[in-house]
């Protein structure tokens, strides 16, 4: 690995901030600051300087042991920051894809035993070294896409075992990710099926066994509840965040994906980073979040999978709101990690600008799993971890050029991956 790198005649080095912001919103969202015919120093993986390609000869650049990389006619941006996603699971349900092909919902295929049921009888008969190899050839995967950190959720368990099986894969993957992995416990996803008609036996498993064991391993950044329709109602989301809470776990919330449910509230109520889904989001959830710290963070990869309502981002960000996106990868409503994508969508089916979009990724992101102050823009001192496209004519090629991949190469730690 080298100790610095130099990327230099960059056409357009985009999503500078010099003034140490936390995250955008509103009409600041379609600001996205660049440089044009730019270079940009990093070194022991930090961002050590950037600037004009004339002013260059100004900055003390090591020279030995520096690579240097031609970036003519190529954008260089900040890594996305994926902070939502079910990275670890043990198969695949393309049969369940087919199903909603002949017509069935989701809910009716999560009804029937499928959906995140299916997912936990597959997790559970894998063991924990077969699910950390796939999880690890996904992480790298998504890297290669351009994220550069990303949160892992649980859920995929329910059991008290299985739940720590998984968040141990997760805390393992942390230990050898070039990338930062925040990990989120999940176990209140759904309710398994032989607590269907006692959701507080469930619950008290939640809250007696699963969180002091995660506690006590240190295995857990945050914790999730799915509040929607069919899972859980706000009060049994207020119970399991409320104990969560006792344990320094802060919440994040599945909300409002399958109805307006309650979930939004719930979400500003505990304090959530962020309440992710929002597919329906009226002028209710709107006002609430409008006084609120939470992130609203849509998922456009589910609403295009499951063909539901995309949230309605464009009046959010109308109102003054931030607003983020994320992959959601995982096996049944989500099954692709790759977040040019999710940009590509975000434009054409949310009607935010390639501006937005990118903000809603990188900087918005970073801010959704606490990591403002080193990712999700270009500023010096950030973890030195960038896009390269290839040769495009603009940013918006990025969203546009949907089909394929503009990424050339991407940057980890001032390290060319």
């Amino acid at each position: 690995m080298n100790n610095s790198l130099l990327i230099k005649n960059i056409k357009q080095l985009v999503g500078i901030d010099e003034n140490g912001r936390l995250l955008r919103k509103g009409s600041e969202m379609a600001e996205l600051s660049g440089i044009e015919n730019a270079f940009i120093y990093c070194k022991d993986g930090l961002i050590e300087a950037y600037g004009k390609m004339e002013d260059i000869s100004t900055i003390d650049i090591e020279t030995s042991n520096v690579t240097e990389l031609d970036a003519t006619n190529k954008t260089v941006l900040p890594s996305f920051v994926d902070s939502h996603t079910h990275l670890v699971f043990a198969a695949t349900r393309e049969e369940e894809f087919v199903m909603r092909i002949k017509g069935k919902s989701y809910e009716e295929i999560a009804a029937a035993g499928g959906g995140i049921l299916n997912s936990a009888k597959k997790l559970q008969a894998m063991s924990e070294d077969e699910l950390f190899d796939a999880a690890l050839a996904r992480l790298n995967e998504v890297i290669s896409y351009g994220t550069g950190a990303i949160e892992i959720k649980s859920g995929y368990g329910l059991t008290v075992n299985d739940e720590i099986k998984m968040l141990r894969v997760i805390k393992r993957l942390k230990e050898v990710s070039p990338i930062t992995i925040k990990a989120t416990f999940l176990g209140a996803h759904a309710f398994p099926m032989e607590y269907k008609y006692d959701h507080q036996a469930y619950i008290k498993l939640i809250i007696e066994e699963m969180l002091p064991q995660i506690a006590a391993e240190n295995l857990a950044d945050y914790c999730d509840v799915f509040c929607d329709q069919g899972f859980y109602n706000p009060e049994e989301t207020s119970q399991v965040l409320e104990a969560a809470a006792q344990y320094g776990l802060k919440a994040k919330i599945h909300g409002n994906e399958l109805g307006y449910t309650g979930g939004v509230q719930t979400a500003v109520k505990h304090k959530a980073l962020s309440v992710d889904h929002l597919e329906y989001t009226g002028d209710a959830e709107i006002d609430c979040l409008k006084n609120s710290q939470t992130m609203p963070v849509a998922l456009p990869n589910c609403s295009f999978f499951l063909g539901i309502p995309y949230a309605p981002f464009r009046k959010m960000i109308d109102a003054g709101l931030p607003v983020c996106i994320a992959s959601d990868y995982n096996p049944g409503s989500s099954p692709n990690g790759r977040m040019g994508f999710v940009i590509s969508l975000a434009c054409t089916q949310m009607k935010l600008t390639p501006e937005e979009a990118i903000n809603a990724s990188t900087i918005n992101g970073a801010y959704a799993l606490e990591l403002s102050h080193t990712h999700g823009s270009i500023s010096k001192g950030k973890i030195a971890n960038l896009i390269i496209t290839k040769p495009i004519s603009s940013l918006a090629f990025i969203p546009y050029n949907f089909g394929s991949d503009v990424i050339e190469s991407v940057v980890v730690n001032g390290n060319l991956m």
